[in-house]
């Protein structure tokens, strides 16, 4: 049969150190709930992913930790250090924006060592970290460049060197990635977990791209409306959504309502179910133990690379289907038949 509860993964919660907490946080604007009663946790040496649309508070809680607002209510503690009305530079954070903020007149090595000028360290001293960290990133080649001799990806790795060399117990990140092309973000994705993972720091990642947060994050907290609305890993965030927002938000899914249910013999509730998790089969193909065989018109087929989307009209309601570009190819128009077993069905509150 289906689950109906969620599955907790093993994680590092119950031995790591707390380095952020969030109890009952909010910010209002005026009238507007940017952010709405978040409690949140994140550990020591944790990638913690922010993931939502755009508007649902995921960067106005970032910039509440990193200092840039002030909660209306609730409290915020770092490393033990409560920081509610703590500025920015007091603060053992430090953060990669966007639009990465170099500066211009400046070379590479320069801006990455900024910081350290502005605290005062030794012309020497701080050409020598801001080296060490132009090595770490793979930039060591490129120090008396200017900002605007660099690619995007160069441009990024300048930007977290700049914020490294501060030695942060947490790296906030605010969709440092979005401004990249695909495959340079996808570079950049494996390269910041790698070095997330050779440092040991704490990263807190906002972003509104599903596959960025299930790839890097060691947990998701997912945002909508101002509040959060699940937090697990990435596995349970898409394998187990806990509303019918975080199964149309994260990745595809169908939503089967229990009137459907009831029309084509599955277990009551409201279910959601990915569209992998699918196959056509034959027609008169045997009936196996704890599934559901559904018979439908092909609507619409799309190719996709490895796979085929296909959709089903199913007794008033529409099925998605992902299924291999290989073999044959349902035609519209057609009839065509689907099967999927009980256990791939995960039910969800009624919210």
């Amino acid at each position: 049969m289906p689950e109906t509860t969620r599955q907790v993964s093993p994680s590092r919660e119950a031995s790591s150190p707390v380095a952020v907490s969030l109890a009952g946080v909010s910010r209002h604007f005026d009238a507007v709930k940017a952010v709405d009663k978040v409690d949140l946790t994140v550990h020591e040496g944790e990638f913690f992913g922010m993931l939502g649309p755009s508007g649902s508070g995921k960067t106005t809680c970032l910039r509440l930790v990193a200092g840039f607002e002030q909660p209306t209510a609730g409290n915020i503690i770092i490393f033990g250090e409560r920081v509610d009305g703590v500025p920015p530079y007091r603060r053992s954070v430090n953060t990669v924006f966007q639009d990465y903020a170099l500066f211009p007149h400046m070379n590479v090595v320069d801006n990455v060592a900024y910081g350290l000028m502005i605290r005062g360290v030794g012309k020497k001293e701080r050409r020598r970290q801001a080296e060490e960290m132009l090595e770490l990133v793979r930039l060591s080649e490129f120090v008396h460049r200017e900002p605007g001799q660099l690619s995007g990806g160069q441009r990024q790795r300048v930007a977290l060197a700049r914020a490294l060399i501060n030695r942060p117990k947490v790296l906030l990140l605010d969709e440092p990635l979005g401004a990249l092309d695909l495959k340079l973000r996808e570079q950049m994705q494996v390269e910041l977990k790698s070095l997330q993972r050779e440092l040991g720091i704490t990263f807190v990642f906002v972003t509104h791209d599903q596959g960025e947060a299930l790839s890097m994050s060691d947990r998701v907290a997912v945002f909508n409306e101002g509040r959060v609305v699940q937090v697990g890993s990435p596995v349970d965030i898409y394998e187990r959504p806990e509303t019918r927002f975080v199964a149309d938000f994260v990745g595809s899914s169908n939503i089967l309502e229990p009137a459907f249910c009831e029309r084509i013999g599955a277990p009551s509730g409201l279910w959601s179910l990915r569209p992998e998790k699918i196959r056509l089969v034959p027609e008169g193909l045997t009936d196996e133990a704890d599934t559901i065989t559904v018979t439908g018109e092909v609507r619409h087929v799309q190719y996709q690379g490895a796979t085929r989307r296909c959709v089903l009209a199913v007794k008033g309601a529409e099925l998605a289907l992902a299924v291999p570009a290989v073999g044959v190819e349902p035609v519209v128009g057609r009839m065509a038949h689907a099967r999927w077993h009980l256990d791939d069905m995960h039910g969800m509150k009624h919210v």
